[in-house]
């Protein structure tokens, strides 16, 4: 760019595609100009001390030697600023490409100390020290080979604070947050002698400092301002590394910047929350929030890797505010911050209003705001179309199921070719029959064995459990075994089902609880892991407080209740949406099984449906591509689900059913199962075809999702369930959404300890007759 000083470009391109990195363009594109005038004003600035300029005259100056060189003007000013401060300011200088002797600033290549100053000035106008550090070490070290920056404020007691840092996980942040008057001895070094400490083979030893290594390059610099110790940093290298006078030169002159940023009263502690891991696993974007009281404006101390795929940004060190990150909804998002914050136990579900303008950015979906301790608060969150949304990273974490068929008259047991390595068994063996793998289990599991195997063939009914399988090495696995009867004119000819290896989601369960443990141990927070499963649950899964009112002319009740063992999240998952078409997807889905396994493929297959609904294909088709996900995509599990679409045209309801329950219909009063064609269960066979149907709503109409866990009972099978529960219902029939499922929770007869959801959709209309 040359001419003029004001030149600057639109970023109205970047909004073309409506999505939040659009937004993210915008705010990039703001910042920049918030860098470009910052350091047009230092220039200026500079003109009026040397030639006694008034600002507006040094301003014009400044645009008409741009002209006349044909030098943009941003080059210009930082000629100038850089020279200024060769004066007496901190001269900020860049290491040259060639390698020769040390030389003056003056020699420098113009443009390495061009880029040098934009990376100050962007420095110098950040909102945060964090955002500082990562500018600095992203712009002006990580040329220099450098992979972290820390930055420590002087506080009381002749103590440091951690204020900034980048290129560094929050675990090691937390564990050098306070840096005390008496160590490290590099630390105190650099301290006392107001000089630079270069460790370019790492500290001595029995020194630690932050770093991947011991041997690994450190340089710590004292931070001045105005004659005086501000604070310090530290900035790292991967390995040893050696610093000449040039590099060291380069880093001098950018901490002369970071102690500009570092000179105020009020910069608060570095991020370092607890909840990064716990957020990092989700499969949604989420962002961990400081939330400074009523007035001040909630900062962004932490986004996972969706949450920054979304907004454009990192995700670690990424200090903002809210603005920032949302400039069209922040307001909204801090009044919900401060809700959550200020009540230990609140929580909200909102669709927030960002507008429907061509060329604006979808609404945020699903928005959750979970109390976090202290003045933290946790957002989660969908954006329709956002880049990252992470469904097949999600599923690629699940593991792949293997179909069996035992034949009860003669014809043998069939495997697909995953069981034998699920077995450890070579392919020529012949395949072990359900009821023969009594040899195969633990001694403790062989009762859970027989018990399935009577489930299935006595009682005629289907059952699921979980077998620790020894294998001829000595080998443990847990296999999760599922199996339904095949009957013939009222007799069990055979059974089918899918064995299952969960060892990984096992052992990885134990880990998450044994962490929890530790964590518990060294806070003597006994409740701790409790609320954090429970919150979890309950924002992946949210409740529908009172009624809510859907486009057309449905109202919506949902409730979620978690397994009774607390520490156990489930996989059950519920969807009332609006599309773009005016037609509502309502569905319902289980998982089978607990802890992250369960909560890791529902977050996965939930997400996937609602970014297929929006392509406007029916029922059918969307639940024939969610079974392809779960089994193409590095895996899959076994999952019920019915997904219907309603259309407030006709009132018609088009529906399928993936193995699912039987929805119930309430209409003037008397309770309907609307009865399921008989398809198989997403994740059990490829390319199925799956089958819908169509039923026509009244004003007044009451459709019941729910899921097993509402139902089921250990010694009776599942018709008597859904029975009874149609029974309740028409007994509850008169009363509204909310209530009905309140009620219906309340008496329900499952007994499994199994977790339930439960949806409620009323046509809006006359009443149903008691």
């Amino acid at each position: 760019m040359t001419g003029s000083a004001d030149s600057t470009a639109s970023p109205s391109a970047a909004r073309a595609d409506r999505g939040f990195p659009a937004l993210a363009a915008e705010n990039r594109w703001l910042r920049d100009q918030l860098v470009r005038r910052h350091l047009l004003d230092l220039a200026a600035g500079a003109l009026t001390a040397q030639l006694r300029l008034p600002p507006s005259e040094a301003a014009e100056h400044l645009s008409a030697l741009a002209q006349a060189t044909g030098l943009s003007a941003e080059d210009l000013a930082a000629d100038i600023v850089n020279a200024a401060a060769g004066d007496g300011g901190h001269a900020v200088t860049a290491p040259p490409k060639s390698d020769g002797p040390e030389r003056a600033d003056a020699s420098e290549p113009p443009a390495a100390g061009r880029r040098a100053r934009r990376t100050a000035a962007a420095a110098e106008t950040a909102d945060t020290v964090g955002e500082a550090a990562r500018t600095l070490l992203e712009q002006g070290l990580a040329p220099l080979g450098a992979d972290s920056l820390w930055l420590w404020q002087c506080a009381d007691r002749h103590c440091l604070r951690l204020v900034g840092f980048a290129g560094a996980g929050a675990a090691e942040a937390a564990a050098w947050q306070w840096i005390p008057p008496a160590t490290p001895e590099p630390f105190r070094a650099a301290l006392a002698e107001n000089t630079p400490v270069w460790l370019e083979e790492g500290p001595p030893a029995g020194e630690p400092l932050p770093g991947p290594t011991a041997r690994a390059a450190r340089a710590l610099l004292p931070l001045r301002r105005r004659d005086r110790t501000v604070g310090l940093a530290l900035v790292g290298w991967p390995g040893p590394t050696t610093l000449d006078a040039t590099a060291r030169r380069a880093l001098t002159g950018l901490m002369g910047v970071a102690g500009t940023v570092l000179d105020t009263t009020d910069s608060p502690p570095a991020a370092v929350p607890v909840l990064v891991d716990v957020l990092d696993s989700l499969a949604q974007p989420a962002m961990l929030l400081a939330v400074p009281g009523t007035s001040g404006e909630p900062t962004v101390e932490h986004l996972n890797d969706e949450g920054a795929a979304v907004l454009g940004g990192t995700s670690s060190g990424n200090d903002t505010s809210l603005a920032r990150a949302f400039p069209l909804v922040h307001a909204d998002l801090a009044r919900m911050a401060r809700r959550a914050t200020g009540t230990a136990r609140t929580q909200r579900a909102a669709r927030l209003p960002v507008s429907a303008a061509p060329g604006d950015p979808p609404p945020l979906l699903d928005v959750r705001v979970l109390p976090a301790g202290g003045e933290h608060a946790v957002v989660m969150w969908h954006a329709v179309g956002a880049t990252g949304l992470a469904a097949a990273r999600a599923v690629a974490r699940l593991q792949s199921v293997a179909p069996f068929q035992d034949s009860l008259t003669g014809g043998g047991t069939v495997w697909a070719p995953e069981a034998y390595g699920i077995f450890g068994m070579r392919r020529d063996e012949p395949p072990v029959p359900l009821a023969e793998l009594r040899e195969r289990v633990r001694p403790d599991d062989r009762e859970a064995l027989a018990e399935l195997v009577a489930t299935v063939t006595q009682r005629q009914t289907g059952g699921q459990t979980v077998l620790r399988v020894v294998l001829p090495d000595g080998t443990v696995r847990h296999v999760r075994v599922a199996a339904e009867p095949l009957i013939a004119k009222g007799t069990v000819t055979g059974l089918a089902g899918v064995y299952q290896d969960v060892s990984d989601s096992r052992r990885t369960e134990a880990a998450l609880t044994a962490t929890f443990d530790h964590f518990t141990a060294l806070h003597d927070q006994a409740e701790l892991r409790h609320q954090l499963a429970l919150q979890l649950q309950q924002a992946i899964v949210p409740e529908v407080p009172g009624l809510q009112e859907m486009p057309g002319d449905l109202v919506v009740a949902a409730r979620y209740r978690p397994a009774a063992r607390e520490y156990r999240v489930g996989g059950d998952w519920y969807d009332v949406l609006a599309l773009p078409g005016g037609k509502i997807l309502v569905a319902v889905g289980d998982i089978a099984g607990h802890g992250i396994d369960a909560v890791t493929g529902m977050v996965a297959l939930r997400n996937a449906q609602r970014a297929l609904a929006f392509t406007g294909h029916s029922p059918r088709r969307l639940m024939e591509w969610l079974n392809e996900v779960t089994l193409r995509t590095g895996g899959g599990v076994t999952a019920t689900a019915v997904c219907a679409l309603y259309d407030p045209e006709d009132r018609g309801l088009l529906w399928t059913s993936a193995g699912h329950l039987p929805m119930v219909l309430l209409r003037d009063g008397r309770a309907r199962l609307l009865e399921p064609p008989r398809d198989l269960l997403l994740g059990a066979v490829p390319s199925y075809a799956y089958r819908e149907q169509r039923i026509g709503l009244r004003p007044g109409d009451t459709l019941l999702l729910y899921t097993d866990g509402l139902i089921e009972r250990r010694h009776d099978g599942l018709d008597e369930g859904v029975a009874r529960l149609a029974g309740e219902a028409e007994r509850l029939a008169g009363h509204a959404p909310d209530t009905l499922v309140d009620a219906l929770l309340a008496t329900a007869a499952g007994d499994t300890d199994d977790d339930t959801s439960i949806v409620a959709v009323r046509v809006r209309g006359r009443p149903p007759v008691r």
